[in-house]
């Protein structure tokens, strides 16, 4: 009896260690509280968010053989495109400082685990937030007193890389300028210009993530989005700090476009891209102006939601999202992952990063291809099947 009881509080207490050990490891997964910086000697430079607080980041400092490399992150939120559109995100995270949350969640790209991050963990890694709405492109000195609103996000992306610079940078090795949607549009548009502000000796790439928007037109037929970032770069002044390789030939807002732009860039650059990107067939695509019947809307929350004709017109915006991204697949210096997922952002989430049921090409997670990429090992060119042949997906469902 009492040999029985002993070995059920044996299996007990292997029971309760696999549990914590459980546990650990999806806390891990989940990712380490890093607190926020404000970077207070940016705003003499005049490089602020939209409400004239200063900007903002949040750095996990590097480790062992990682203290000379970086990973500098610029987060996403769409953008705004005139006063008004500017003035709804001012008192928000994505307007100011002061409504930021104090401590962001590191994963993935961004983990500090070796087993979560093999390639990157010790790297010093910073995310930097986006409070500008512009894709840190901007650029108007003159402030309008009757909404206080700044366009500075040109600004504050030297002001943040000179801060960093300060802190470490200047002895960079390697360094990464990545981003996630609108900041994945950032790590495109100031790939080359970063490049110029880091150490000579560097080895500089860039990495964007769900960054590749594209200019189609809408489901009614409107060249809905090309007018919306004609708006942005008009409101932001933001032609000075677009690519001159795209802007002495076309329209500067016709330069917020990826597929104008990312043949000229000289720097090494890895595109991470869902060819059914969430945010494109929602905002791009379909958006509300477009469908005043809500035609699309349970389509847009779940692509298993999507009608027959629905799904054709999603293969066709597949189709033009390979040609605006073929410009760069037979490039050696450049990468691309472009899965035939309903998502948008994969980098900064375990789950599509890294992990046994991560989204894969050519049995390759995208951990394992950017990180093969960077360090030469191999480059990687992969456009995936279409839609819903991937049994790897992770496609988004929104509520």
């Amino acid at each position: 009896m009492e040999m029985q009881k002993r070995m059920k509080s044996t299996k007990m207490n292997h029971l309760l260690s696999l549990v914590i050990c459980t546990l650990l490891l999806v806390k891990a997964a989940e990712g380490v509280a890093v607190p926020i910086t404000y970077v207070q000697s940016a705003v003499a430079k005049g490089a602020v968010c939209l409400d004239g607080s200063p900007p903002a980041y949040h750095f996990d400092k590097g480790f062992e053989a990682g203290i000379d490399n970086w990973i500098v992150h610029f987060e996403g939120g769409g953008w705004c495109n005139n006063a008004s559109t500017c003035l709804d995100r001012r008192d928000t995270r994505l307007g100011s400082s002061k409504k930021m949350d104090t401590t962001l969640s590191f994963s993935g790209f961004f983990s500090n685990g070796k087993k979560f991050n093999p390639d990157f963990y010790n790297w010093n890694r910073i995310k930097v937030r986006y409070c500008d709405g512009s894709s840190f492109t901007g650029d108007v000195e003159a402030v309008d007193p009757a909404t206080n609103l700044h366009y500075r996000g040109g600004r504050i992306f030297v002001a943040v890389i000179e801060d960093l610079l300060a802190k470490g940078m200047k002895n960079a090795k390697n360094a990464i300028l990545s981003g996630c949607s609108a900041g994945g549009l950032t790590s495109i548009l100031q790939c080359d210009h970063f490049r110029t502000l880091l150490p000579a000796a560097a080895k500089v790439k860039c990495v964007s993530d769900a960054g590749y928007f594209i200019n189609v037109k809408a489901v009614s037929g409107a060249q809905h989005i090309e007018q919306f970032y004609s708006q942005v770069v008009q409101t932001h002044a933001s032609a000075k700090n677009l690519p001159s390789s795209c802007t002495s030939r076309l329209p500067p807002g016709l330069c917020f476009f990826p597929q104008n732009v990312a043949a000229q860039i000289s720097t090494p650059i890895f595109f991470v891209n869902a060819a059914y990107d969430s945010w494109q067939i929602k905002n791009i695509l379909a958006p509300g102006v477009a469908d005043p019947h809500g035609t699309w809307r349970s389509c847009k929350l779940d692509i298993k939601d999507c009608s027959a004709n629905q799904l054709t017109t999603m293969q066709g915006f597949r189709t033009d999202f390979l040609k605006a991204i073929s410009v760069v697949s037979n490039s050696p210096s450049k990468g691309t992952f472009i899965d035939g997922c309903y998502s948008h952002c994969q980098t900064g989430m375990q789950e599509t990063w890294m992990r046994n049921d991560s989204p894969v090409l050519a049995n390759t997670t995208i951990a394992k291809a950017v990180g093969d990429w960077y360090f030469e090992r191999k480059g990687f060119h992969q456009i995936d099947c279409s839609y819903p042949c991937n049994p790897t997906c992770h496609n988004r469902v929104f509520e």
